[in-house]
């Protein structure tokens, strides 16, 4: 697959000319600059066997948040087969612009289409003949938000980087979301398991911001693999990126087919935790809790907190029988091998149909060991008949005569049942009843 980098100094709109070129939302755009921080690539919409990337703004810096994201830019562009280069016609050429264009000169010999965006109205625009000091040659007005000019796009493209068929994959990717609060160790997860430096690591929270999918192979899987900023308390957040950033980390979780909750094992499990995983939980998706910093924590009082843990979610949640949770460690690897091998299992058993015969089976000698409530108006209720009707979450759906009020307690009794002879303890699971009408009413 083509790799398009999209380059230029910060905010001269290559977000919103990438969330245009893919047809997603997937890159934060806002009018403050150095928002993108990550490297964040998607397939174009007439191009899909081209992987666009969008990358930090290029800027001066020899340490920091800035510094990192620019050399991670820089990277991108050195492997790319095609650079856009982004400049901002309203404000005109600069001399970081220079400056850059030099560079990128310097890094790759793949050809560089110079793009001079905001150029929707000619009275803003500022001389676009002193963009040819770029040395990138003529010069293409474009307004990514108003996705004015993108022909010229199409042609730079369809003449540099030849079409390359696409061949359609055998086996789906596993979506893999990874969730947590800020500073817990995701991003330093995500770069254990693609065995490279890819997302910017930092000992200070609020450094991933946008939702970062990274196809990758690991463990004998593909699978995509999504970095998300971390989530907060609402009452702590006070900042508009934040927000943003907060709503694609969510909007991840109904995106994906698995969900690692990472949590700092070195502390105690918060509410905001807890409430990211009744997310989860009510997505229907598999949860896998990771238990992160597990080297960090004293031997003997592993098995305590461990207990301690797996009693907070079991107690909280009642879709779920038994909680996966795993103690890895993502600086040293640790336990996350194990982990995924886990992760795969569990999605495999997912996928799988359970035989309408052996699930009447399992709920025939469950009623049979306890038998239902009678009703608040004291009529016996008779299940029926059973069947599988959805997967993600596991939903059984259950046909009832007479009264169809059956308590939560014995639902809970009947959905514990069918996970443990199923195998399902680790898989959210929802039974629904239907009421059999009586013809003679």
């Amino acid at each position: 697959m083509a790799k398009i980098t999209i380059a230029g100094r910060p905010n001269t709109g290559k977000s919103t000319l990438f969330n245009a070129l893919t047809g997603t939302r997937d890159a934060i755009v806002h009018d403050r600059p150095g928002v993108t921080r990550d490297t964040i690539c998607g397939q174009m919409i007439t191009r899909p066997d081209c992987e666009l990337c969008d990358t930090a703004g290029l800027e001066h810096e020899r340490r920091g948040i800035a510094a990192d994201s620019t050399d991670m830019a820089m990277d991108a562009i050195s492997s790319s087969d095609a650079v856009l280069f982004v400049v901002d016609g309203r404000v005109g050429l600069t001399p970081e612009d220079i400056d850059w264009a030099r560079l990128v000169r310097r890094k790759t010999r793949a050809p560089v289409l110079l793009l001079v965006n905001k150029s929707e109205s000619n009275r803003r625009l500022g001389d676009v003949h002193e963009f040819y000091k770029l040395g990138f040659g003529e010069p293409v007005l474009i307004s990514a938000e108003h996705k004015n000019g993108f022909d010229e796009i199409y042609e730079f493209l369809e003449k540099n980087v030849p079409v390359v068929t696409v061949a359609n994959e055998p086996e789906r990717r596993v979506k893999i979301a990874v969730l947590g609060q800020p500073n817990v160790g995701k991003s330093t997860l995500v770069n254990r398991v693609l065995g490279e430096n890819r997302q910017i690591v930092k000992d200070e929270p609020g450094v991933t911001r946008d939702t970062v999918k990274i196809p990758v192979r690991f463990y004998g899987r593909d699978i995509l693999l999504m970095d998300t900023a971390g989530l907060r308390r609402k009452s702590n957040v006070r900042d508009d990126v934040e927000t943003l950033s907060a709503l694609k980390s969510l909007d991840a979780i109904e995106k994906s087919d698995v969900v690692i909750l990472v949590v700092d094992a070195t502390r105690d499990i918060e509410n905001q935790a807890l409430g990211i995983a009744a997310r989860v939980y009510d997505a229907g998706k598999i949860l896998c809790v990771a238990l992160n910093k597990w080297d960090l924590v004293e031997p003997e009082l592993r098995d305590e907190k461990l207990l301690k843990l797996k009693h907070h979610f079991t107690n909280s949640f009642h879709q779920i029988i038994k909680p996966m949770i795993l103690a890895i460690s993502a600086e040293t690897g640790t336990g996350v091998q194990n982990m995924f091998k886990r992760i795969y299992e569990q999605w495999d058993i997912s996928n799988a149909t359970a035989p309408t015969s052996l699930i009447n089976k399992i709920i025939g000698e469950l009623v049979e060991s306890r038998q239902p409530p009678m009703s608040r108006l004291k009529r016996p209720m008779k299940i029926k008949f059973a069947r599988m009707v959805g997967r993600h979450p596991m939903r059984i759906a259950i046909n009832v005569g007479g009264a169809s009020d059956i308590p939560e307690s014995y639902t809970r009794y009947l959905r514990r049942g069918l996970a443990t002879a199923l195998k399902w303890e680790h898989l959210p699971i929802t039974i629904e009843y239907d009421k059999s009408e009586n013809p003679f009413d």
